[in-house]
């Protein structure tokens, strides 16, 4: 065997192991991504059932996995910054952001989350969809006690988020979410304000 031909073997030798491992870390990785996003969507069908308690669990079951997850992927960066790990992370902190404004309790920070800053962003511009949803559940039940403060809120996330005008690469799909927002408060703007003229 030649020469170069051995060097070949030994280098494919050295290389395998490390691609194995990448590849065991990112199925293992998606797993536990994809279980993130069923905790999450679990937990937001139990916010609007008002089981708020049960939307707490869940979440705290995400949050625990997501932990886990930065754990095992802190030697694999590309898979840590990976799509597929983001939007485990954007529907995680949609569910807590909307949890913790519909029940009035303080806004997580995304240190506290322990997930990217993008995905934080994202997760809050979804969480306004969520709180539409809320104000049409409430006023099918003639509840209007929060809806204005919703509103309000949803006015100020997009005010925050149509100043984070950064390229694609830093920003993951935020102009898009903003973009939708603005139409989403327009349509729960017209609803409230009918509900209310037919309510006096």
């Amino acid at each position: 065997m030649s020469k170069p031909v051995e060097d070949l073997e030994l280098i494919a030798a050295e290389l395998r192991p490390y691609f194995a491992a990448e590849d065991e870390a990112r199925e293992k990785a998606l797993r536990s991504c994809r279980q993130v996003i069923r905790y999450s969507a679990a937990a937001i069908r139990a916010m609007h059932r008002q089981e708020h308690d049960k939307a707490k669990l869940l979440l705290d079951s995400a949050h625990q996995l997501l932990r886990e997850l930065n754990r095992e992927l802190a030697g694999h960066g590309r898979l840590l910054h990976s799509g597929f790990v983001h939007d485990a992370q954007k529907e995680f902190a949609e569910g807590y952001i909307t949890l913790a404004l519909i029940t009035g309790e303080d806004l997580p920070k995304p240190g506290a989350l322990g997930i990217s800053n993008a995905a934080y962003l994202d997760g809050l511009g979804e969480s306004v969809g969520e709180l539409r949803r809320y104000i049409l559940d409430s006023l099918r039940r003639s509840d209007f006690s929060r809806c204005e403060e919703l509103l309000t809120i949803m006015d100020e996330i997009y005010g925050i988020l149509i100043t984070m005008d950064f390229p694609e690469l830093l920003a993951h799909g935020l102009r898009r979410t903003t973009d939708a927002i603005r139409n989403i408060i327009e349509r729960t703007r017209g609803d409230l304000t009918v509900s209310l003229r037919q309510k006096i």
